[in-house]
């Protein structure tokens, strides 16, 4: 089915190459950091990366999990690196940055699935970029409340994590141990131990999911205090990764927006909209700031 869809004219991805494009490229490959813009192969990179903004990714380049969506690699992750948290905060200066994102890959292998390691490089950020907006986008940290809570300790302006898909299609895409119920509990836990604090979320569209099925985790999120979630069209990284069932039309896109909007949360919703995607302006509006 997947090798007979046909990619709508709606899916354009701009060109990468530009001046701001190469600049940041030179300074991520220099400090020898790794952005989940390469990594995902994030279709925003061009765009993101003309004007200087990136989405770092830490705790190495492979994941103790392997989900059928996900481009980035699995197996043994190398030990923490000590001085990334210095590495991403001097790249954040370098590039100018004053909202940065910080993602991970799944490090199941750590007691605390590197949560204290989260913590030092918002902290180390916030040090050397004391203006510099935070947010973060952690993996399930299997539901630690105490892990959690070393995060959230450390007063990240934004903390996301992602539903990604519907309760139905949960373990046949994410794949366990991921859990829908353990994502939704982590968002809660977040808003438990910090009421003020942020919460973020997102999911993919296209992978055989009803409309109603994507109404329902928008009411699951709702219900769990969220505020702003995230919604894109699934592209398939490669043959070998779980296909894509159908290209979501922009006026369902539009939908889901209104949808969400009316039940009070902050909804950014298209069809190359991803985590990260407009995250400056989606916290300046739910902040009212100038």
């Amino acid at each position: 089915m997947q090798n007979e869809l046909k990619r709508p004219d709606w899916i354009r991805v701009p060109a990468s190459v530009s001046k701001g494009f190469k600049e940041t490229l030179k300074i991520v490959k220099e400090a020898g950091i790794h952005t989940v813009c390469e990594e995902a192969l994030c279709p925003n990179i061009g765009e993101c990366w003309k004007s200087k903004t990136a989405t770092f990714l830490i705790m190495g380049d492979t994941c103790t999990r392997h989900c059928g969506f996900c481009n980035i690699k699995s197996g043994q992750p190398q030990p923490l690196s000590e001085d990334e948290p210095e590495k991403i905060a001097e790249s954040v200066e370098k590039l100018g940055i004053k909202y940065a994102v910080i993602t991970c890959v799944t490090r199941d292998d750590l007691e605390d699935g590197g949560s204290l390691h989260f913590a030092k490089v918002i902290r180390k950020i916030k040090e050397i970029n004391p203006e510099t907006k935070v947010e973060i986008l952690t993996s399930d940290l299997k539901g630690n409340e105490d892990s959690i809570k070393t995060i959230v300790d450390a007063k990240p302006d934004v903390f996301g994590h992602n539903m990604e898909i519907v309760r139905r299609l949960h373990k046949q895409v994410k794949h366990p141990p991921a859990d829908y119920d353990v994502s939704l509990n982590f968002l809660k836990t977040v808003k438990k131990l910090d009421p003020k604090m942020i919460t973020k979320t997102g999911m993919m569209v296209g992978v055989g999911e009803t409309k109603e099925e994507v109404f329902g985790i928008i009411d699951d999120v709702v219900q769990s205090k969220v505020d702003i979630i995230s919604i894109g069209q699934y592209l398939t990284p490669s043959t070998a990764h779980y296909p894509i069932m159908r290209y979501v039309m922009p006026e369902e896109f539009d939908e889901y927006t209104k949808y969400g909007q009316s039940k009070g949360i902050e909804v950014i919703s298209g069809p190359l909209v991803r985590s990260s995607y407009k995250a400056r302006e989606t916290y300046i509006s739910l902040c009212h700031l100038d």
